[in-house]
């Protein structure tokens, strides 16, 4: 066990035990001053209690008659004081740096103490000569040493020695704090301090507490669930037919005969679905159970407050009571508010930890699902929906933590509120009671739509953050064909659905909040009514009257959270299945490849047979290849034939149905297509393995990179985009296969890598990747898929396959004596490979090649010129992906502007003037109560009783229908403002140029999409409804004080300037921290999208923990940010809740003092608004922060407004003829671009003339600039010098959609997009169904769309899954049909899907 688990800060670690007096050293706090001092007060305290018994022995002795008491308190309370001793040494040897329990007994000391010091002072100012001098001078000396000790217990030590603390360059502080500053948040003020001088920066954030690290936090939540998928597996008998060899007999052809044996074998049988509800409640309930203790003593301290009310007015009604029983009651309120408010502040710092934690377990256990899911169960979710699990769904848990104390806390305090207000009217209450039940049906229904429309609305989330997704993904295709408007159209009509939806929520959470404020009025109305209805005599004094209202107030806040609760947890219960689901998919079995030290053969598979699913038919049947160390192995077979699912078999991809599978030693992979890292070359190249210079030159040269680092910007230090943007295709395969050989593993699996580079580049790589690796210390096994019929004879043995077998092995010879399927392979790919061209070109120098199309010869470039190729280049022109940057300072008042106009200026006012009457309306029947309990008693009733309760009812009433306008107002507004702000952000996105998609990452894109929209969608209107609503609160309150008791207006100007103060010195940091949190969040989800598309080659390489140790620490830096805004809250709210503590106490304390000229009721209502000022004050400024941090994301919505953009998609005075071009003329003059401003020309001095009808055809090497002309003929990239005429037209002085669609292109990798598929043929609907039908008639797709059942509207699939399938077999139509039906018929298609692992 390593010293960190003795030397915990938070006391957790185990007890020590102590043998023969030795006590390890190093988890002793370091011998300090304060310490010192602390044991030596501690000890003369026990010596003054020792003398105190000693003198009192001695008086007795002498005669004097001395009371027991004399004896036994000093005896006690040094045998006190020595236990205070040890436990501060024992606190020492513990590491504990400050010590709650020691400064909770001095403080208790020292107050008991006081009532002594008091006692013995007023006897010696009366009784002087009864002094006793000795007695008295210990005593002053005891409470001087008490009050030392208590300081002392407020500092905090220094850490133990060899702490975590000590190690860590920029600890938390919170470890290290004091009680009391743990307690008051004091710890964080200079993080303030710094926040408020200038913006906050990521280096000026804290490290995270260890408990709250991923590492820490992820590995619990997932052996948790674990356990609980354990649960509802039981095990079942299984079958299995297990192949057994004879060592001696065999056939023919040398195979051994096959006997098979009957093996009974238990497995495991799923009988339900586990619970993560009770993962989630092991892994965090024991932290989060702390929290519930802190609501308890929170909610019984709430009804202190009307209690002392009640004896206030009773106080002032009493002309004969003493002033000092006002003034105790003042102090015991202050006491009582502070107390309250340093628990309500510790309850939240523990809940909104606890949600930070599980936001962490959920992200991390998601991203470790997606790592180890089966190919077919990653099919079932859309990377949209992944996304939204690890944000949308993680925020709702989040949230829910927070106030789910609420479910049980909500009934208790309405129990208790029942119960003093039955103490206070009597039966009177019941009618209350049954207006409450009466809401509780109402309540549900509203709950219940709630989850339904939470339902619909994250589906059509789901879907629109799919086809984002999408419409990223082929940005290139939709600008070339300048579709971006109509994929605008249908973005916006899920966007459409989406916000009915949230139309429809928000009328119900306007039904929802009228039942919320209305139901305590009502409630008080129904009591009142009832109790001065039902008697006559009943009279309702400001006693009865204030002290109920304050009651009803507690009453609002249960009554109004429980509903909003229960919709949360409708929310999360929502989001908790669809975790669930996702965390429940089907997993690869690590068993699929056994992974011996000692074998005779590198590769061994004996009987195999795989599958993709478990409950498929095999794609591979019947294999049995054992290969040799060092051996080269080429894979050969036609298309679908099941090359590349032996692979994947090979790398437990596949399910083993049967046999076994065993590789001797470390794998490589290429896969065919390249997975690319957003990360510089070099990096994708190491892929996280130790730089070796020497080693990483020869690579690069065997792999023909020496001209492509000419090329980059940056050398192998420029940054690759995602998914390898600013490589051509055999630029990314070229990295692919450098990563692969780098990493010197014993086994290299390679799915035909070099079918994307030129012939004579994959000639080179091959010599040079053969020459050196067969030269290696450690035999390197290799196994090549491939159709190059070059490489065939260099084989050691080459595997034949067809439908899934292997029919034929052997080596390039025997293979062709035998007249096999080999020979068959041969005929059909000979004419394919023209030798005699590739000899020629393979003849002369690599480095003759033009270097992107420059013109120029490069010179020959050694393999050490690396280096010095590096620092030649520019660290600026390096980078291409731009990182997402925090704004900083306050937010600018236009970004408030912006979303008002969004809303609608008369909206906006007119929602203003309705929270004013509904405030108004309150105050007003609050101040009417007040007259009304005024109003005289004759013969015990009250006249005008019913006037009273008519206009009191009368305003409630007002007051409720004023509470529904706004609240429908607000939500409207946001939703108008949401549709705004979403529309303005996708044209924006969709008008920036394709450098804009490369430089910036995808995961910034969709963060923008899903997280800040969701902001805008859901938090920002409830955050203003909130915000007013608490504004008008505390302006209320303070006209109230201020009308009842006018000497309040001394106190309310300093402590508002000190509440403006501490609001701003926080906003200035919070602000900064959200930045830095939405700033931090994006990468987390640009590395997740990475990690999706690159699952085999992670898994391959065995690289999933490096992945998982990124990720968390992605998450752990966004949390680092998050961490720090959570405490700052906290400190906030301490200290606003301290000023309206204050202004409670002002309130009382001068209606003590003016009790003569105040009238019962207007103190009740003076004081009962005050108990209402603080939870409005803290309420004001968190929804004022939150308003301003959660503006942030208009602001970061916004931002796409400014950036580049492309030039107008049209022209307003456009002159082009209506049928150009005609003639298709092109003339080329001169031509040249750069990819940037900062970078070289692409391509330059291009100068063509193209005729009409002319086929041209563009060749050169992979990055000689044959997609850059095409580009620059579509505007894709502007031209940097020269010009592009067709027909006599400067393109550059067309629209773009002019341009786009005048002309067309058949790209490089083919785009279908879901939706109909007369959408992807004419998404503008510019054409006649004719014309479409006879553009299909051309491309031979006629027949094939006429016989889909809804022939032009068939809907496609994502990526076209659903249409129909021509298969071709030797230039011949060998199938037709749907996919569905090729795969029952079990044919080619079928093959080839087995084999692409799509089925």
């Amino acid at each position: 066990m390593g010293i960190d688990n003795f030397c915990s800060l938070d006391g957790s670690d185990p007890f020590w035990v102590i043998l023969t007096n030795r006590i390890p050293v190093q988890c002793f706090l370091c011998s300090s001053h304060v310490t010192l001092l602390q044991q030596a007060i501690g000890f003369t305290l026990w010596l003054i209690c020792w003398a105190d018994v000693f003198y009192s022995f001695w008086e007795r002795s002498h005669g004097a008659t001395i009371a027991p008491v004399y004896l036994v308190s000093p005896t006690m309370l040094g045998v006190t004081m020595l236990l205070a001793t040890f436990l501060i040494q024992y606190e020492r040897m513990k590491g504990v740096q400050s010590s709650g329990v020691m400064l909770n007994f001095w403080l208790i000391t020292i107050v008991c103490a006081t009532v002594t010091f008091r006692s013995k002072i007023l006897h010696a100012l009366n009784e002087p000569a009864s002094v006793n001098v000795f007695k008295y001078t210990t005593f002053y000396i005891y409470y001087t040493m008490l009050l030392i000790s208590l300081i002392l217990a407020c500092l905090s030590d220094q850490p133990p020695l060899f702490s975590q603390a000590v190690r860590d360059s920029n600890p938390c502080p919170e470890s290290g704090a004091s009680f009391l500053s743990r307690i008051t948040f004091w710890w964080i003020t200079g993080l303030m301090v710094t926040g408020y001088k200038r913006p906050l920066e990521e280096k000026d954030l804290w490290s995270l507490n260890t408990e709250d690290k991923s590492q820490r936090v992820v590995p619990q939540l997932v052996r948790r669930w674990d356990q609980e998928c354990n649960k509802v597996k039981r095990p079942v008998d299984k079958t299995l037919y297990s192949p057994k060899r004879s060592a001696e007999e065999e056939k023919k052809d040398g195979q051994p005969i096959e006997e098979s044996e009957i093996l009974l074998v238990k497995t495991l049988k799923k009988t339900g679905d586990p619970s993560l509800f009770c993962a989630l409640c092991r892994t965090f309930g024991p932290y989060f159970l702390v929290s519930s203790l802190y609501k308890i003593v929170h909610d019984i301290l709430m009804f202190v407050g009307p209690e002392i009310l009640r004896l206030l007015i009773q106080f002032v009604n009493d002309s004969s009571a003493p002033d000092w029983h006002g003034y105790f009651y003042t102090t015991l309120l202050f006491v009582c508010t502070c107390v309250q408010t340093l628990i309500l502040q510790k309850y939240f710092h523990v809940c909104f930890v606890t949600g930070m934690r599980l936001r962490t377990a959920i992200v991390g256990a998601v991203y470790r699902k997606a790592l180890v899911i089966t190919n077919a169960a990653r099919r079932t979710s859309t990377v949209g929906e992944i996304v939204n699990l690890m944000s949308v769904d993680a925020q709702r848990f989040m949230d829910l933590i927070t106030y789910i104390n609420m479910i049980w806390s909500a009934p208790l305090q309405v129990i208790l509120a029942l119960y003093f207000l039955w103490q206070n009217l009597g039966p009177s209450v019941l009618a209350g009671v049954a207006v409450m039940v009466l809401m509780v049906p109402l309540n549900a229904v509203i709950a219940m739509k709630t989850k339904t429309y939470q339902v619909a609305q994250m589906k059509s989330k789901d879907n629109r953050i799919k086809l984002m997704n999408e419409v990223l993904n082929g940005i290139k295709v939709l600008k070339l064909y300048a579709w971006e408007l109509a994929f605008k159209d249908k973005v916006s009509a899920i966007r459409e659905s989406e916000l009915r939806v949230l139309k429809k929520t928000a009328y119900l959470g306007a039904v929802s909040t009228f039942t919320w404020v209305c139901a305590p009025f009502l409630v008080a109305l129904s009591t009142f009514a009832v109790y001065v209805l039902v008697d006559e005599h009943n009279i309702l004094d400001a006693q009865k009257a204030f002290v109920s209202l304050a009651l009803f107030n507690i009453l609002r806040f249960p009554l109004n959270m429980l509903p909003m609760v229960i919709s949360s947890m409708v929310q999360a219960s929502v989001s908790m299945k669809r975790l669930r689901v996702f965390l429940s998919h089907e997993e690869l079995d690590e068993d699929n490849v056994e992974r011996p030290a000692i074998s005779s053969y590198s590769i061994r598979i004996v009987d195999g047979a795989f599958s993709w699913c478990k409950d498929d038919s095999p794609t591979l049947k019947r294999i049995n290849v054992r290969i040799p160390e060092g051996a080269f192995v080429a894979v050969v077979g036609h298309v679908g034939s099941g090359k590349s699912s032996l692979l994947s078999a090979l790398l437990g991809e596949m399910q083993k149905q049967k046999g076994s599978v065993s590789i001797k030693g470390s794998v490589a992979y290429v896969p065919q297509q390249a997975w690319i890292q957003n990360a510089t070359l070099k990096d994708n190249i190491l892929f996280g393995r130790d730089g070796k210079d020497s080693w990483y030159q020869k690579v690069v040269e065997a792999c023909a990179l020496l001209p492509d680092l000419e090329i980059l910007p940056g050398g192998d230090s420029t940054e690759i985009g995602e998914k390898g943007v600013n490589l051509s295709g055999g630029q990314k395969q070229r990295v692919s296969v450098a990563r692969a050989v780098y990493c010197n593993c014993a086994v290299y699996l390679l799915d035909d890598p070099l079918s994307a580079v030129d012939a004579h580049v994959g000639k080179h790589i091959f010599g040079c990747y053969k020459h050196f690796t067969s030269h290696m210390e450690l035999l390197q096994t290799r196994v090549l898929v491939t159709h190059g019929l070059s490489f065939l004879p260099q084989a050691d043995l080459i595997l034949v396959m067809v439908d899934g077998e292997i029919t034929e092995m052997g080596s390039y010879t025997e293979l062709l004596g035998r007249q096999g399927a080999f020979a068959e392979f041969l005929h059909t790919y000979t004419n394919t490979e023209q030798e005699e061209v590739e000899e020629s070109v393979g003849g002369e120098s690599l480095n003759s090649l033009n270097a992107a199309g420059t013109g120029k010869t490069p010179q020959k470039t050694e393999p050490n010129d690396v280096a010095a190729t590096k620092k030649t280049k520019s660290a600026e022109a390096a980078r291409l992906t731009e990182a997402d940057k925090a704004n900083t300072g306050r937010v600018k008042l236009s970004v408030f502007w912006e979303y008002m106009k969004a809303i609608g200026l008369p909206l906006s006012i007119f929602s203003i003037f309705l929270f004013f009457c509904h405030h108004l309306s309150s105050l007003g029947s609050n101040y009417w109560l007040s007259l009304w309990t005024d109003d005289p008693v004759i013969n015990n009733t009250q006249p005008n009783r019913e006037m009273r309760l008519g206009v009191y009812g009368a305003l409630g009433i007002s007051q409720g229908i004023a509470v529904f306008c706004y609240s429908v107002a607000v939500s409207v507004g946001g939703i108008l403002a949401s549709r705004y702000l979403h529309q303005t952000m996708l044209y924006n996105i969709l008008r920036s140029p394709m450098s804009f998609f490369e430089r910036t990452p995808s995961g910034n894109l969709v963060n923008r999409f899903a997280k800040e929209t969701d902001t805008i969608d859901s938090v920002i209107p409830s955050i203003i409804k909130m915000f007013m609503g608490s504004m008008f609160n505390v302006l209320g309150s303070c006209a109230v004080i201020l009308i009842a008791t006018p000497l309040v207006a001394i106190i309310i100007p300093p402590l508002g300037l000190f509440y403006f103060f501490v609001q701003r010195f926080y906003v200035a940091s919070s602000r900064q921290l959200k930045r830095l949190e939405s700033v931090s969040r994006s990468p987390v989800y640009t590395h997740f999208n990475e990690t999706l598309l690159g699952t085999s080659v992670i898994r391959a390489f065995g690289e999933q923990q490096r992945f998982i140790t990124e990720s968390d620490g992605r998450v752990d830096h966004n949390q680092k940010a998050y961490f720090p805004s959570i405490v700052a809250n906290r400190w906030l709210a301490v200290r606003l809740e301290f000023v309206g503590n204050l202004i409670v106490t002002s309130a009382a304390l001068f209606a003590v003092m003016a009790r003569d000229s105040l009238s019962p009721g207007i103190m009740g209502l003076s004081i009962s608004y005050a108990l209402q000022v603080t939870a409005s004050l803290n309420w004001l400024v968190r929804m004022s922060s939150e308003l301003e941090t959660s503006i942030v994301a208009v602001e970061k919505v916004k931002e796409y407004g400014d950036t580049e953009k492309e030039a107008e998609w049209r022209l307003e005075h456009s002159t082009l003829p209506a049928g150009w071009p005609t003639a298709g003329h092109i003339e080329i003059h001169n031509f040249g671009l750069r990819y940037r401003e900062d970078l070289e020309l692409a391509i330059s001095d291009i100068s063509v003339n193209i005729e009409g009808a002319e086929k041209v055809g563009i060749v050169g090497r992979t990055g000689a600039g044959k997609s850059s002309l095409t580009l620059g003929l579509f505007r894709i990239i502007e031209a940097a010098q020269g010009e592009i005429r067709i027909d006599g037209v400067n393109i550059a002085e067309l629209g773009l959609h002019e341009l786009r669609s005048r002309i067309t292109i058949i790209p490089q990798d083919p785009v279908l997009f879901s939706g109909s598929l007369r959408m992807n043929l004419d998404p503008f609907d510019g054409y006649t169904d004719e014309e479409v039908w006879r553009a299909l008639e051309l491309a031979h797709l006629k027949n094939f769309v006429s016989g889909l059942p809804d022939k032009l509207n068939h809907e496609c699939s994502e990526g076209g899954e659903n249409l129909r399938v021509l298969v071709l077999d030797k230039g011949q139509m060998a199938e037709f049909d749907s996919p569905s039906n090729l795969i029952a018929k079990k044919g080619i298609f079928y093959k080839m899907a087995k084999d692409s692992g799509l089925v």
